[in-house]
């Protein structure tokens, strides 16, 4: 694994706008191609086992929690603990998630955590990624089958019957959201699907039919939603999602798998598993450095690094549902030097490696890259391939 200097395309704007990609430029820069991450296929080997054995292992932890009804330790409010079980115990379908790892090529890559409610980064890490190898190295490969595996999942749950619809649903005024919905509406669509679109504020409850309704008050049977379960169980509607009369995309059991006190089970049950950093509910086991990450939190909000060369926190509104510590695996840092001050100091640029499930399979690689050892909303997600 190494970090290249890259020669951005003429016509990169336009490439990526042409596959719906209209946010690349959120917070300045998002989508860059200044640089690239190259790998060999043997790395690459090692990542996409390295992603399905710990998904293994996370769908044994949700096995575990269920039947010894550890839910509380999640901060699932206990009128939900109930859905949660039975969601799980029926085994209803998921559909994707993102791992994300601590990996220079050198070893064995590390979990971080498991992005498995509400990932996004999937558009550009499916169709926009393969566009710039295809325009930049078309001889090289690349770790993306995301596009194919999710018509192949979508058909999966579609099966030979020809079902009612599927409605897709995003917070309004979020282009970043509404773009990966549409994506994976559009996939799902190419699998025979008939969808349709709403709004999630726009979602509404029927209280004679005991069901969610669209503005057309048609009823919402089945509905891929990116927004998270631990926000739509603490809202106003919440005590309607228990009557279960609507089939979610993702399902309530994925609730434990996108809540880090998933980390602190997983090493529990797999104690010293190569994947898997130590993780705790208390810092008293960490002697040296840890991290402290809130059991609900996204984007890297409240996650402090304690470390030896000092400290680094994140802001943000998390931690009142509780904590876990996690032992550090420090990101790769790459040294980049100014092109018009020879004598400046370099900085560095820290990726993470985001490695999608589908279904039950690996899929795909996507990297996200920052100026801080914290992964952000504004991190820029950089392109890759593999000789």
């Amino acid at each position: 694994m190494r970090r290249e200097a890259s020669v951005p395309r003429a016509d990169w704007q336009e490439r990526c706008e042409s596959a719906g990609f209209s946010y690349h430029s959120m917070d300045g820069v998002y989508w860059d191609e200044t640089a690239r991450y190259a790998f060999s296929a043997a790395e690459v080997d090692l990542l996409e086992a390295a992603t399905e054995e710990v998904h293994q292992l996370c769908l044994s932890a949700v096995d575990v929690v269920v039947k010894e009804g550890r839910m509380a330790q999640f901060a699932i409010p206990e009128p939900f603990h109930a859905m949660v079980a039975q969601s799980w115990q029926r085994r209803d379908p998921s559909m994707l998630g993102r791992f994300d790892f601590s990996w220079d090529g050198e070893g064995d890559p590390k979990m971080l955590e498991y992005n498995a409610d509400t990932p996004t980064s999937l558009l550009e890490a499916s169709v926009v990624q393969w566009h710039w190898l295809e325009d930049v190295r078309p001889q090289a490969d690349q770790f993306n089958s995301l596009h194919e595996k999710l018509i192949e999942r979508w058909g999966a749950l579609k099966g030979s019957d020809a079902p009612r619809p599927l409605w897709f649903a995003s917070v309004k005024d979020n282009d970043e959201d509404f773009g990966n919905t549409e994506y994976l509406r559009d996939t799902a669509m190419q699998a025979g699907w008939d969808t349709r679109a709403v709004w999630v504020e726009d979602l509404g409850w029927d209280a004679s039919r005991r069901c969610f309704v669209d503005l057309d008050d048609a009823p919402v049977e089945r509905i891929f939603k990116l927004y998270p379960w631990e926000w739509m169980v603490r809202e106003a509607f919440g005590p309607h999602l228990l009557p279960q009369t609507t089939h979610w995309v993702e399902p309530a059991w994925k609730m434990l798998l996108s809540n880090k006190a998933l980390l602190a089970v997983l090493w529990e049950l797999n104690y010293g598993h190569p994947n898997l950093l130590p993780a705790y509910f208390s810092p008293s086991h960490f002697a040296g450095e840890y991290v402290k990450k809130p059991l609900l939190s996204r984007e890297g909000a409240n996650v402090t690094l304690n470390r030896r060369l000092g400290v680094v926190r994140e802001p943000g509104g998390y931690g009142a549902e509780g904590w876990v510590y996690q032992g550090y695996a420090p990101l790769p840092g790459y040294e980049v030097r100014s092109t018009h001050d020879a004598a400046a100091i370099p900085a560095k640029r820290y990726p993470v490696i985001g490695s999608w499930i589908v279904g039950d399979a690996a899929a795909g690689m996507g990297i996200r890259e920052d100026d801080t050892p914290i992964t952000r909303n504004t991190s820029r997600f950089v392109p890759h391939y593999f000789e």
